[in-house]
């Protein structure tokens, strides 16, 4: 069974029902013990923009959290995976630096052809996305508690996704997921691994994000 979605999603509480919310960035500074993904953090007070051309990712997970840090506490749409490929992928910030102005850093990596980003133990907290989107053996609706696959993976450990009223929430899982054209806005991203091949990094003035290719 698969299902096809396509759609721009954008958070206004937390308890709106969650589109497919998934592509992989580079978090630069994630805390990584004995190659599991850190278990929790503190996010900056800025969000980021994700741009790619394909991700296929295997054991997908998607339920609703909080993330917390400088600028106050996001709703989220926390997307997961336990393996995910990433074709032609972007990560741009955007700061307002003063005296200087705006300032744009932006990451591209997984460029050529055959050797797209990989990622395992992957968790991202998004807040909006437009992609295509199909996935493969799709349950909607599971209790946030009884998300994970045969293989162990499940929610994220020690983020308050498995307690009290959260624990009870929305949720969603796939065996495979593969979306295209993907564009979001994410306040973080953790993994056990990431391999970044033809890794570049530029910082530019002025205000200019990832744009998916036309």
């Amino acid at each position: 069974m698969s299902s096809q979605i396509r759609g721009g999603t954008r958070w206004k509480r937390f308890a709106l029902v969650m589109v497919p919310s998934v592509v992989a960035t580079a978090a630069v500074g994630v805390g990584l013990a004995q190659g599991a993904l850190a278990a929790s953090f503190s996010i900056s007070g800025q969000d980021f923009k994700v741009t790619a051309s394909e991700l296929t990712g295997d054991d997908f997970i998607q339920y609703g959290n909080v993330a917390s840090g400088g600028a106050g506490s996001h709703p989220v749409a926390v997307s997961g995976f336990s393996h995910a490929e990433i074709k032609n992928m972007c990560q741009s910030v955007v700061t307002d630096i003063p005296v200087l102005g705006k300032w744009t850093l932006t990451l591209t990596a997984g460029t050529k052809d055959k050797k797209p980003v990989v990622a395992d133990n992957l968790y991202l907290d998004v807040s909006q996305l437009d992609a295509d989107a199909t996935f493969t053996n799709i349950d909607i609706g599971v209790a946030a508690k009884d998300l994970g696959s045969k293989s162990g993976f499940g929610v994220q450990p020690d983020t308050g996704a498995t307690e009290g009223a959260r624990a009870y929430g929305f949720g969603q899982r796939a065996e495979r997921a593969v979306l295209t054209n993907v564009e979001q806005r994410a306040w973080a991203t953790t993994a056990g691994t990431f391999k970044l091949s033809n890794l570049s990094l530029r910082l530019n003035a002025g205000a200019n994000e990832c744009q998916l290719a036309k």
